[in-house]
């Protein structure tokens, strides 16, 4: 398993617990309109991975950022000093 796999996979786990009812959790699901999370809840998640991944996630990296696996690619990134 690739280090970009087992990000994803630490982050569908924490999404699991923000997903909304109707929300179906993949690696390419809108956060926001697929899974119904808000600015609260995504700012909530992005606290607990920088934690988890003891990183610290620059604003700028993730305005683009809509789903699980354009998330993993900026934890990549930023663990491999881009």
């Amino acid at each position: 398993m690739t280090r970009h796999e087992q990000i994803l996979e630490r982050l569908m786990q924490h999404l699991e617990r923000f997903k909304s009812e109707s929300g179906e959790l993949h690696a390419d699901a809108d956060l926001i309109n697929e899974l119904g999370l808000d600015s609260v809840n995504v700012m909530d998640m992005l606290l607990e991975i920088e934690d988890e991944f003891d990183i610290s996630v620059p604003i700028n990296m993730i305005t683009d950022v809509r789903t699980p696996r354009q998330l993993a690619d900026v934890i990549v990134k930023i663990e491999s000093g881009e």
